[in-house]
């Protein structure tokens, strides 16, 4: 794990951007959660996700000068069993930085009885308490409080999307009334249904092995868009064999039904977690999302 939190930081150092220490999404107490069992300790899987995180951070990639900055939350996949930092964190906050947009890095808790009053709402909680920790602390951060989108990929697709479809079912005390609804979402290669086309695995994971047909609804974010769903960028590959290309087509579907101004990009080929570079193309997803960015007016010019 040490070595690990070694070569991300000398990536950083490389990229010479100013990532910030991470910082503890609750300093006065963790919501919904229970004390962690002595052997509920983070660590590295054999695909390189953090694994049992008990305690979340939010990781912040700054800009320098200029006026405030559209921001991005990036929510990293791994299936709801693990948090995918490198490449579909760390990476993808640095090419933020390159086209000027501030980034800040998830690392959320992993649904789990040992730890959670309840553990469906566990993620969702700590997306939430990120969004708001962002738009509380934007001008300390030099960041646009109305420009704040959010990029999940994978099952962090799924906490995504289910951050811009339940914005209006709070999931934790908002005292001060910050908006929990990210200005635009991006969704890669996302979970989206718990239903016919579902990743079983983030769906066993999140809300269990025999879930209700309630829960199976109301965690298929396709079934929860209306027309306050924020804009929305897909990215998909047909030969998806993880996540079928149908999660990607049902929301892309249901946004226009509800007239939400959305753009999707599928590939023939690529196949599952490829981050930011489908090496099956020689076309680069994250220029088409800069240029979806801009058109919308969340770009600094």
């Amino acid at each position: 794990m040490k070595f690990a939190a070694l070569l991300l930081m000398l990536s950083i150092i490389a990229g010479g951007l100013s990532a910030q220490t991470p910082t503890p999404l609750y300093p006065n107490g963790i919501p919904n959660s229970k004390p962690a069992p002595s052997t509920y300790k983070e660590n590295l899987n054999e695909w390189g996700g953090v694994t049992k995180v008990s305690i979340p951070t939010l990781t912040p990639y700054l800009l320098k000068g200029g006026s405030a900055h559209t921001a991005v939350l990036v929510i990293p996949g791994g299936g709801y069993s693990g948090v995918a930092m490198g490449h579909e964190g760390d990476s993808i906050a640095r090419a933020f930085n390159k086209i000027g947009v501030a980034a800040f890095v998830l690392k959320y808790r992993l649904p789990s009885d040992s730890i959670m009053v309840d553990k469906t709402i566990g993620p969702l909680q700590d997306a939430q308490s990120a969004l708001v920790m962002i738009r509380k602390n934007a001008k300390e951060w030099n960041v646009d409080p109305m420009k704040v989108g959010v990029i999940g990929f994978s099952a962090g697709g799924h906490l995504a999307s289910t951050l811009g479809t339940h914005f209006d079912k709070p999931a934790i005390e908002d005292k001060e009334n910050i908006s929990l609804r990210p200005d635009f979402m991006a969704l890669i290669y996302p979970v989206i249904t718990f239903g016919g086309f579902a990743h079983i695995g983030s769906r066993e994971n999140l809300i269990g092995t025999s879930p209700s047909q309630q829960s199976i609804d109301l965690y298929s974010n396709e079934k929860q868009i209306t027309a306050e769903t924020p804009p929305t960028f897909l990215v998909h590959a047909e030969d998806d064999n993880t996540v079928p290309v149908q999660n990607s087509l049902m929301f892309y579907d249901a946004l226009l039904q509800n007239k939400v101004k959305a753009e999707m990009h599928i590939y023939t080929a690529g196949g599952h977690g490829f981050g930011l570079h489908n090496a099956t193309t020689k076309d680069y997803w994250f220029d088409r999302l800069q240029e979806w960015m801009d058109a919308n007016g969340w770009l600094n010019k």
